[in-house]
C-alpha cells in the first residue's frame, strides 16, 4: 500500500515510480486529489498497468495490476 494523501505532484508519481521498480503484480495507492489520482494513473498506464479507482468520501484508491 502506498499512501501518498496529502502529498502535492509529482511525489505521489515519484513514490508509485519507486515501488514500481519491486516488479509486484499488483499495488494499491492511497490519493487524496483529482490531480495527484489522474497523474498516477496516467504514469502507471504508460508503465504497462491497468488502473481501478475506488472513490470515497474524496479519497481514491488506485489499484495497479499488470
Amino acid at each position: 500500500m502506498i499512501d501518498a494523501r496529502g502529498l502535492s505532484c509529482p511525489q505521489p508519481v515519484l513514490m508509485v515510480a519507486e515501488a514500481l521498480k519491486s516488479g509486484e503484480a499488483e499495488y494499491k495507492v492511497l490519493v487524496d486529489g483529482n490531480t495527484p489520482k489522474e497523474n498516477v494513473t496516467r504514469y502507471a498506464e504508460s508503465k504497462g498497468y491497468s488502473v481501478a479507482c475506488e472513490e470515497k468520501d474524496g479519497e481514491f484508491t488506485l489499484t495497479l495490476s499488470k
